[in-house]
Formats: C-alpha cells, sequence, structure tokens
C-alpha cells in the first residue's frame, strides 16, 4: 500500500493507497497475462528496480489483489497471479489504457514493447461491438514477442506465447499502432512494410476491423 494516505474517505483514495505507488498498475497489467514468477516480472517490467519489484509485490499481496501460487514448469517455483479482487481492476485498466494510448503519440527514446503491453494494446482497443459473428485466431509476431489473438463474437483473448500454431499470423513492427489509430488502411500497412501477413490476407482486415482507437 502507499506509505501514507491521503486522510480522505473516498473511493478513489483508497483506490490510489492500493494501487498509486510507481509499477504498481504495471505489475496487474503484466499479471493479467498469467502468473508471473519473480525473474518473469523482472525481465517484462524493463528497468524496475529489484528492491522496488519487492516492495510492490509485497504491498499487492498485502492488499489482497495477488497470492502466490506452485508452478512446476520448466521448473518447480512460486509464481505471482492475481486473486479475484485484482482480476476485477481488469475492466479500470482497460479503460484507463484506451485513455492513455489516444495521447502516446510516438515511442519516447530508450522505451519498449514488451508482450505484456502488447497484449494490454490489444485488450484497450478491442472493439467488440465490431465483432459479431467473426471466429479467428491469428497469430502477432514482433520480434521477439509472440501473440496468440483468439476473438470469438465479443469475446477476446490474448495469450503470451501459444502452444498451436495459427493459421494465421501477422508479422508487425511498433508502427502497427499507425494500422490501430486509423492513419494507414490494412493495404497502405503491407505497402510500408509496417505488418507482413503469412497465411490468409484477410486476417488484416480483420485485426483493423475490431482493433480501433476511432
Amino acid at each position: 500500500m502507499a506509505a501514507r494516505g491521503y486522510g480522505q474517505y473516498c473511493g478513489l483514495s483508497r483506490a490510489l493507497e492500493l494501487l498509486g505507488e510507481r509499477w504498481g498498475l504495471l505489475i496487474v497489467r503484466d499479471l493479467l497475462s498469467g502468473p508471473h514468477r519473480f525473474a518473469d516480472l523482472e525481465a517484462s517490467l524493463v528497468g524496475i528496480p529489484t528492491s522496488v519489484l519487492t516492495n510492490r509485490l509485497k504491498e499487492l499481496e498485502t492488499a489482497g489483489l495477488i497470492t502466490r501460487v506452485p508452478v512446476h514448469t520448466p521448473r518447480r517455483g512460486t509464481a505471482y497471479t492475481l486473486t479475484d479482487d485484482g482480476l476485477a481492476l481488469e475492466p479500470t485498466l482497460v479503460e484507463l489504457g484506451r485513455w492513455g494510448s489516444s495521447r502516446m503519440g510516438g515511442p519516447r527514446d530508450g522505451e519498449v514493447v514488451t508482450a505484456e503491453s502488447l497484449a494490454m494494446a490489444l485488450r484497450t482497443t478491442f472493439r467488440p461491438e465490431r465483432a459479431a459473428g467473426m471466429d479467428r485466431e491469428l497469430g502477432l509476431v514482433m520480434g521477439d514477442i509472440v501473440l496468440t489473438v483468439t476473438i470469438r463474437g465479443a469475446d477476446l483473448d490474448v495469450t503470451v506465447g501459444g502452444a498451436a500454431t495459427p493459421a494465421s499470423v501477422l508479422h508487425a513492427t511498433p508502427q502497427i499502432k499507425r494500422l490501430i489509430d486509423g492513419d494507414l488502411t490494412p493495404e497502405e500497412a503491407v505497402a510500408e512494410g509496417v505488418v507482413r501477413v503469412d497465411g490468409d490476407p484477410s486476417a488484416l482486415d480483420d485485426f483493423a476491423s475490431v482493433f480501433r482507437l476511432d
């Protein structure tokens, strides 16, 4: 929890006490993709000091937002996962992420894209009302990042990695945000080298129709 309260009997004040410390919300964001070991979080939260990660995890665990679970692959150990209270934050993080996405501009020097941040970008820009009747599984590859994206109508599932290889795979650069922003058409994105499609070309049209900020 935050070191100091705000002295106000207010729901937002209480939420900030629980989540307002630096890196707290990003830890929750990454755990939305599933359980993470300490080392996994250290790797995905580029730049977080080890001591800060240790403290934030203790605070979130004390607040009842995360808990520890045993894991057995690739080796035995312990991972952190969201509790029901932690999972209940997803709609709030999605809306906050959507608000932030419209104000991002281009990447700043030194900023990176991680698997978890890309997965959240898809959750925040998904337009379920445009996905009625859609049944599509596709891969999204950006450098070393591999996501499996499954759309079943208004239901979206984004998995980091994936055991199976989807029939259609989009190989993208970070400039795919221009497609999501509506600044590029799918055809322009391909022509400019922003996206390459392996498999069914219509997969990119489907992607562009349901992942939009406008």
